[in-house]
């Protein structure tokens, strides 16, 4: 299936990501409602969390520039030094910025 790159197409493909970023979401609050929540589950979900994590970081890393190897060193940094997600995202993300912007 191919969507032409016109202003209608790029409008349909926005409300498809609409639609399937929805489905997944309430579908998965669904499907959760009607698992009971014991200690196997609530592992399965850690490490499921941990296992995408890992797979967006991981080709990045790998294949990344210096600018995505900086954030993600940055980002590692922070978030040993002060255990919260927020600010480390957000000096991942500066970090990024600046070296791109100074590598030119």
């Amino acid at each position: 299936m191919t969507i032409e790159t016109t202003q209608t197409g790029i409008v349909l493909i926005i409300a498809l990501m609409f639609l399937v970023s929805l489905i997944t979401r309430f579908g998965g609050s669904f499907l959760m409602e009607r698992i009971p929540l014991n200690r196997r589950v609530e592992s399965f979900i850690n490490t499921m969390a941990s296992s995408v994590l890992i797979a967006i970081v991981v080709p990045m890393a790998v294949a990344g520039d210096l600018g995505a190897r900086v954030a993600l060193a940055t980002t590692v940094a922070v978030m040993l030094a002060s255990g919260r997600a927020l600010p480390s995202i957000a000096a991942g993300v500066v970090a990024a910025g600046l070296t791109r912007y100074l590598i030119g």
